[in-house]
């Protein structure tokens, strides 16, 4: 029997807000030239990108609508539609109301704009993140503490970011999103160390969402054959690996980890390597290195449970839903299909569902 005073509220610790032009409103006087604006592609008008001064930011990212989404819970049994207004957060009303349908009583908000290289200007990139986070604010406001969120920060210009984190946590933010690498650099380099200073200071978590700031790197690895998993998936634990093995465990000590929609498939194989690796070095790697250094993955519920756990723990995984995007990572009916899984503790599952996320992201 649970006590009655402990809090089982399901997180989905992997939720999407869809970038709609309404977002760069929320920029200040003199930055207005700044401002992106969606250009439709000349043969498919559906697919839009943010353009500014004739550079392509990125596209909008694209949902399914309902024939897709029908499509594809035939294909792959899995759930990805969601109401436009709901995925953009223009009603969040609706949104409150689909979370209920879905079992879930609180999301962690991630963007969808800052997966793929950005401006290269310093100052366009401020303003930019600054509107952002000022937007999801907003949002926070009107959903009734159940809309958390991450802030996106200036990674071109490290120094600049500490007061935007310090506005994000003051108004419902619960993590600091950075890129696994950026322009020519690993997040692991002392150049963002200004971000997880500041982020340690105030007890917020950093959370890796695969992602890919490197232009090179990604024009490289985006091709037929490797799609979004060489371009997202690989560089991120790649990144997680990087983290291990770097002195940032030990310059950062108090400092939570995530490594956001990447599945936990991968885990046992970089724990075995950063052991392996580091032996008789000086800084050898323990087995449980994630419980050591506070790294926290996101699962799906067609990973190996058990396996993962082995190596990972039970304290530090988390699920999501993927909300707002319609990729392999989608699954809107991932909280219940992980609460119906068998062979699998219902401590475990609650640990995985409430507390590992309200622990790491400080809920």
């Amino acid at each position: 029997m649970l006590a009655a005073n402990v809090k089982t509220d399901v997180i989905d610790a992997d939720a999407h807000v869809v970038e709609n032009e309404r977002v760069w409103d929320y920029l200040e006087a003199g930055e207005e030239k700044y401002r992106p604006t969606l250009v439709a592609e000349p043969d498919n008008p559906e697919r839009q990108h943010w353009v500014l001064d004739g550079e392509d930011l990125g596209p909008k990212f694209p949902s399914p609508n309902e024939k897709q989404s029908e499509e594809h819970v035939k294909r792959f049994g899995r759930e990805v539609g969601t109401p436009v207004q709901a995925r953009e957060v223009s009603d969040v009303s609706q949104r409150l109301r689909h979370m209920d349908a879905l079992g879930i009583d609180v999301q962690v908000l991630y963007n969808s704009l800052w997966l793929r290289p950005l401006t290269r200007r310093p100052e366009v990139e401020i303003a930019l993140c600054w509107s952002w986070n000022r937007w999801l604010a907003d949002v926070w406001k009107l959903g009734e503490n159940r809309l958390r969120w991450t802030c996106v920060v200036p990674a071109l210009t490290p120094t600049e970011a500490a007061p935007q984190i310090r506005f994000a946590k003051e108004h419902g933010a619960v993590g600091v999103c950075v890129r696994p690498f950026g322009r020519g650099k690993l997040m692991t380099d002392p150049f963002y160390y200004p971000i997880y200073d500041e982020a340690e200071r105030l007890d917020i978590p950093v959370t890796v969402h695969i992602a890919n700031g490197n232009p090179e790197l990604f024009q490289l690895l985006n091709n037929e054959s490797g799609g979004g998993f060489s371009t997202f998936r690989v560089p991120t634990v790649t990144a997680c690996y990087a983290l291990i093995m770097s002195e940032i465990p030990r310059v950062f000590p108090k400092l939570r980890w995530g490594f956001i929609e990447t599945s936990s498939q991968w885990v046992p194989w970089v724990v075995h390597e950063a052991v392996r690796r580091s032996l008789g070095g000086k800084h050898p790697v323990s087995m449980n290195c994630f419980r050591d250094y506070g790294i926290y993955v996101s699962t799906q519920t067609d990973d190996d449970f058990s396996y993962v756990i082995s190596y990972a723990g039970e304290e530090n995984l988390v699920i999501g839903t993927d909300y707002g995007h319609g990729d392999t990572s989608s699954e809107l009916n991932a909280i219940s299909r992980f609460k119906a899984m068998e062979g699998l503790d219902p401590q475990v599952k609650r640990k995985i569902l409430s507390d590992n996320p309200r622990r790491f992201y400080g809920i």
